[in-house]
């Protein structure tokens, strides 16, 4: 019997694979390289772009040159002055500004004023020029005339530009300024200084510190008052208040020449009770301080202020206006005359001094005028 073999089924031969290395295009890497070397070149250019244009900004660069009066106000944010040079096309970029004030301090160095600046000053000297110490901080001279009251010398300040009215009363009523013949008037009425605030010509800031413009005034009476301050202590019959207070209505009442004579009526009144006037000094230029300025009336005679010399015997409860050296002088030094009334002679512009009151009501009649 023939063996028969079995055979498993053979499994078909495979062909061996052959590994092939397929190589990339050099160009793709080529490509990504030249992609990025674009990229970086594109941001630098981008950065130095916009570098540069802050650089224009920052140093004042390239600026189209243009002028602008900028007003820095008292309490101002530095905000707000970052706003007013950006509207005047002194900086082009807020941003960056604040950036510098930030590592500058610039907020601490600009002081309230009005200053004329460029497009060729750059962020630093924006900031130098706005201080204190500018040479292009703007000034203006003022002229406060003899006889204004402390309400019109504030009124012309601001007009002027150089700090406002409410400023001016803050400081006043609020301030305690160092000078020894101002320690007895009370804090809390501006018009504690009324009558020391020497007339002159001054030379002020525009924005200045309401506080700086008060006491440059007060400096100035003192150095004017400085040969007169011994006479006045505990033992003087008037102090430098009244005195003031004689010199402000002698301001007010005088013709212009006639100041010591002015000034004779008023002691005479003042020292002299038992005469006809009794103690009282009908003086009408105190009426005017109580009335805002109107001619007086009749009506205003009956004012109950301390201030009205009709109703109050004796001296006002302060000065009325700011008088100059010529009054000032005069209430320190008044001619020696038995003089108790005057009248203005309408056609001389002149007073007419009398000793009685009979003698003043013919003048009064006379020359058809008011008592």
């Amino acid at each position: 019997m023939s063996e028969q073999r079995s055979h498993a089924p053979q499994e078909p031969q495979r062909r061996p694979r052959v590994s092939r290395n397929r190589k990339k295009p050099h160009r793709t890497k080529a490509a990504s390289a030249l992609l990025y070397v674009l990229f970086v070149v594109g941001l630098s250019a981008v950065l130095a772009t916009v570098g540069w244009i802050w650089a224009n900004d920052l140093l004042a660069l390239n600026k189209e040159y243009t002028s602008a009066i900028v007003k820095v106000e008292n309490d101002e944010k530095f905000s707000d002055v970052v706003d007013s040079l950006k509207d005047n096309g002194l900086i082009e970029y807020k941003f960056l500004f604040h950036l510098y004030g930030l590592f500058s301090n610039a907020s601490d160095k600009i002081t309230p004023g009005t200053y004329e600046l460029n497009t060729d000053m750059d962020y630093r000297a924006l900031v130098t020029n706005m201080s204190s110490s500018s040479s292009t901080r703007q000034t203006i001279d003022i002229t406060i005339q003899e006889g204004y009251t402390i309400d019109q010398i504030f009124q012309l300040l601001e007009e002027k530009g150089v700090t406002t009215v409410e400023q001016l009363q803050d400081m006043s009523a609020n301030w305690d300024y160092n000078f020894s013949w101002l320690k007895d008037l009370p804090l809390g009425d501006y018009h504690r200084l009324e009558g020391y605030l020497f007339p002159d010509t001054y030379t002020f800031y525009l924005g200045e510190d309401p506080k700086y413009v008060i006491n440059k005034m007060l400096v100035n009476f003192e150095s004017k008052m400085e040969d007169y301050m011994d006479q006045f202590n505990e033992e003087s019959k008037y102090s430098l208040h009244d005195i003031v207070t004689i010199a402000s209505m002698i301001e007010k009442e005088t013709d212009g020449e006639d100041y010591a004579k002015i000034s004779s009526v008023i002691y005479n009144r003042l020292e002299n009770t038992n005469a006809e006037t009794q103690g009282y000094l009908q003086i009408d230029a105190t009426l005017v301080y109580l009335n805002g300025g109107k001619v007086p009336t009749e009506a205003d005679k009956a004012i109950d202020s301390p201030y009205n010399t009709y109703l109050y015997k004796g001296l006002p409860a302060g000065p009325i206006s700011n008088p100059g050296m010529t009054a000032l002088y005069a209430a320190l030094n008044p001619e020696n005359t038995s003089y108790y009334y005057y009248v203005l002679n309408p056609e001389t512009k002149k007073h007419e001094f009398t000793k009685t009151y009979a003698q003043h009501q013919a003048l009064v009649e006379k020359y058809g005028v008011e008592e």
